[in-house]
């Protein structure tokens, strides 16, 4: 299995057998040019959207015909296993920024869980529907999403083999969010491949919990 980071949020997963999902794709150039990430020019199979916002859901961009899904619930496509598991945008269940869907697939036998803009800790009902984790992919800017504190919690609710940051505040993305180095810091087993696409096996997952910081293709 094969990731690559685009920015921000979104990611194209390709499987083994050349299955390909991309998470969250934004809109390039939305918010008045604030998220200036390229155009995403991948074409994939199915598209993911954990919500209804610029910079996490703009299928209609994407080329091709992918299979669009939002929400909850479960479902198999492609021969991957798609769960949805519904969560809040803030620590207002929903009252200030609205709902929110983690997904969760299993990919060539690899436990992939993306939390999108999750905006709170998460409560044992949600902990039980996402279950054993091998690869997150965690919001750590806060603002809009769990900041650097939170999202140590949540990876210690969740307790990954591997954890990738996602949705920090870079050179091409004007929000007022957090860096990466604001959630790194203090934490080991940190590694910068210098990379955006990185291929990961079930095999090789390490045993105890690694922070992967991927460079954004775009």
């Amino acid at each position: 299995m094969k990731i690559k980071y685009y920015g921000h949020a979104a990611f194209l997963i390709t499987s083994d057998k050349g299955v390909k999902i991309i998470f969250d794709p934004y809109e390039s150039g939305a918010y008045g040019g604030q998220l200036s990430y390229g155009r995403i020019n991948d074409q994939a199979d199915i598209a993911l959207a954990s919500h209804d916002h610029a910079d996490h859901n703009d299928t209609k961009s994407l080329p091709g015909s992918p299979q669009i899904v939002q929400g909850g619930g479960l479902k198999t496509l492609k021969g991957i296993s798609v769960k949805g598991i519904p969560t809040y945008h803030d620590p207002s269940k929903g009252s200030e920024r609205g709902i929110n869907t983690v997904f969760k697939l299993d990919v060539d036998g690899i436990q992939v869980c993306h939390l999108g803009d999750l905006g709170h800790i998460l409560s044992e009902k949600e902990l039980t529907e996402i279950g054993p984790v091998d690869i997150l992919l965690i919001p750590v800017g806060g603002f809009f999403t769990i900041d650097a504190k939170e999202a140590t919690r949540v990876a210690d609710q969740i307790k990954p083999k591997v954890l990738i940051p996602m949705h920090f505040k870079t050179e091409k993305a004007g929000f007022p969010i957090a860096p990466v180095e604001d959630f790194l810091k203090g934490k080991s087993n940190l590694k910068r491949p210098g990379a955006s696409e990185m291929a990961f096996d079930k095999a090789s997952l390490p045993q105890k919990m690694e922070i992967v910081v991927m460079e954004h293709a775009l």
